[in-house]
């Protein structure tokens, strides 16, 4: 075994038994390359990766790469996921050089760190070629290697902020250019981006949700509709089980990476909440109910944390691991299994051309509604949606005699706590008191195993330990989930935790110069280039959250420290968006400057189930507080009276009359 088998990451101790002799990212290994003078290989990947299986079966278990790896090299393995700092760096790096990134991410650095050489996958051939040629070079040509390694870690500097002065003078008009800019790249057959691969990308269409009905814009209502629509029919959703894969490789939403992701289905639980909020679409509370109970079977733990990931690859019958197999269908077997209703079941999800993958498998995917179905079979759409739940039944049970995709069993604090949020929301929707306790109980974990004595949260969490200190995205998401569950508890300690932890960022991890947060704790060893997350990716990038955060707890806390940084943040970003699907949660958190923006203050002794009602339809731009009792928070000192229900609606911090009827306050805030 190399030295990953000391380390808790499932990643990493997949790669245990190379023969390469791997080692961790930490000091200890740094100062090795240093004092030994050699080239150091910095291999990143995450345990749900296929293209990472491919490369270590071709390549990192093969002893003719690991003679040449070992003789010359220090060889670093990192879990991206516990360690987004090392992989953001390098990933800019990759991009600078190649103009594209992805995982695996291979970079071969100088003794002190800064890059020199990456891409992506290698073959294994190219894979040695490439390092003789590297080390030969380390050893003939040093000073141009020096050269090269110090322009890279200019342009890798040079990425790290957005160079924008502040502009005061700010409208909500400048989205308007930006929607209809985006309006162009839509797909108006099967929604999201006209382009392959398609990511999910939830801050999107949350925040094309809050723009469109903020502004009646029906039409981009409409497609938003149709994404999460065409989203659900299968392929990327797993319709016998719940639960979304990372991507689809092609415009439908047909074959996806089949890993699974919880940051992943956190997201879509928050996104497919509001819309059935907003909608009362039934396929939208299927799709919320089925992702949670995936959630709580495959991942839940005895202590109340949620685990990582499920694998794209599992075994097959002949014992080798191939992407997908879990998952896809023959039509033989089909048959086999649904006898007299295969026609009917071939209608609905497709074993036709449009849901034909290769080699002859299908992924299940529905193409149209029930009620458009019906129509072909001459059957009512009740008929067919028991019929849909029988086959989905026989084929759940089938599969569940297949091997299983391997598990990710780390806990990540970042994505626990967009789990809390998705289950808040869930909860908001559909009013099932089992999807709060589920919040509840992690929210608990994440207080008394992630939060030290010190005030710092951990990163991960696994049998028991922690071993990583938390970046910036653990921080922006708890302290976002707190908030959120503070809007359906009313557990002002919730908010107080809220308070707290963003306290502690501003100690942390604030660069007062810049006016924007880093991604890593000032107690942290420094990498090769700062870090600043701006851009909003398949997760929303900490500052982004950070700053709605702080928005809503500069209202509930009367901070006007707080706002200020909200409003510095956004001076330097808005102006400067050019490609707006990658800025979508701060144009999101611009929206709360919009003059519609409302808080609400419910006092009454029937606080909690007013606030259910509240809660129960689409408001975005609402902040909710509200109390059963005397309450500390600014926003709600002194107005809570015994015997007496008092809603107070403030706008631009100006609090209107107390209203004293709930249906009157509704009709007011809707």
């Amino acid at each position: 075994m190399n030295l990953l088998h000391l380390e808790s990451s499932p990643y990493l101790l997949q790669h245990a038994n190379n023969p390469i002799y791997w080692n961790a990212w930490n000091s200890q290994t740094l100062a090795k390359a240093k004092e030994n003078q050699q080239l150091i290989i910095v291999s990143i990947g995450y345990s749900a990766c296929h293209w990472c299986h491919v490369m270590e079966n071709e390549s990192f278990e093969d002893f003719e790469v690991a003679e040449v790896m070992n003789q010359y090299f220090i060889n670093i393995k990192v879990d991206r996921e516990e360690r987004p700092d090392v992989d953001a760096v390098y990933m800019k790096a990759i991009q600078i050089m190649t103009g594209r990134g992805g995982w695996p991410l291979n970079v071969v650095c100088l003794p002190d760190g800064r890059p020199v050489w990456g891409g992506t996958y290698f073959r294994k051939e190219e894979w040695i070629k490439t390092l003789a040629q590297l080390q030969s070079i380390y050893e003939n040509d040093y000073s141009k290697m020096v050269e090269y390694a110090d322009k890279l870690q200019q342009g890798i500097a040079s990425l790290a902020l957005i160079d924008t002065p502040e502009t005061t003078d700010l409208s909500q008009d400048i989205l308007d250019p930006l929607i209809e800019k985006w309006k162009k790249s839509f797909d108006w057959e099967f929604g999201g981006m006209a382009r392959a691969p398609k990511f999910m990308m939830p801050n999107n269409y949350a925040f094309l949700m809050r723009y469109g009905f903020q502004n009646n814009d029906q039409k981009l209502l409409e497609f938003v509709d149709l994404t999460l629509t065409k989203m659900a029919y299968g392929g990327l959703f797993d319709t016998l089980d719940g639960g979304f894969s990372r991507y689809s490789v092609d415009l439908k939403w047909h074959v996806p990476h089949f890993e699974k992701m919880a940051y992943d289905n956190g997201q879509l639980l928050s996104l497919y909440a509001d819309a059935y909020r907003l909608t009362k679409n039934e396929l939208y509370r299927e799709v919320i109910e089925k992702t949670i109970q995936f959630i709580e079977k495959e991942w839940l733990t005895t202590e109340g944390s949620f685990y990582s990931a499920l694998d794209a690859d599992s075994l097959t019958a002949e014992n080798h691991l191939e992407e997908g197999a879990f998952y896809v269908w023959t039509k033989t077997e089909l048959q086999s299994i649904l006898k007299e209703d295969f026609d009917w079941f071939s209608e609905l999800f497709n074993i036709n051309d449009f849901g034909f993958w290769e080699h002859d498998n299908y992924v299940l995917i529905q193409k149209e509604s029930l009620s458009e179905v019906v129509n072909k079979l001459n059957c009512s759409e009740k008929e067919l949606q028991i019929k849909k739940k029988h086959w989905e039944k026989l084929l759940y049970d089938v599969r569940s005699k297949r091997n299983k995709p391997r598990l990710d069993d780390k806990c990540l604090t970042s994505w626990n706590a967009l789990i809390i949020k998705g289950l808040t929301d869930a909860y908001k929707a559909l009013n099932d008191e089992h999807y709060l306790d589920l919040a509840l109980q992690n929210a608990d974990f994440i207080c008394k195993k992630l939060w030290s004595p010190e005030g710092n949260l951990w990163r991960n969490y696994k049998n028991g330990t922690t071993s990583i200190n938390g970046y910036l995205e653990d921080y922006a998401l708890t302290i976002q989930a707190f908030i959120n569950l503070y809007e359906v508890t009313l557990d002002e300690t919730l908010l107080q935790h809220s308070k707290q932890l963003t306290d502690y960022v501003f100690d942390y991890f604030l660069d007062a110069t810049k006016g924007f947060f880093r991604f890593t704790s000032r107690l942290d060893d420094a990498l090769i280039a700062e870090h600043f997350e701006l851009e909003d990716n398949v997760i929303p990038a900490s500052n982004s959250v950070m700053s709605d955060n702080l928005f809503r707890l500069s209202r509930y806390y009367n901070n006007s420290y707080y706002e200020r940084t909200v409003e510095k943040m956004l001076q330097k970003i808005i102006p400067s968006i050019d490609y707006p699907s990658a800025f979508s949660n701060w144009m999101n958190v611009f929206m709360n400057f919009d003059a519609t923006q409302k808080e609400v203050g419910v006092c009454s002794q029937d606080a909690v189930l007013n606030i259910k009602k509240i809660n129960e339809e689409y408001r975005p731009n609402l902040i909710i507080a509200g109390t059963n009792s005397e309450s500390q928070i600014p926003l709600l000192k002194e107005r809570f009276i015994d015997n007496k229900s008092l809603f107070y609606v403030c706008e631009n911090k100006i609090c209107q009359l107390p209203i004293s009827d709930l249906d009157t306050l509704i009709q007011v805030i809707t």
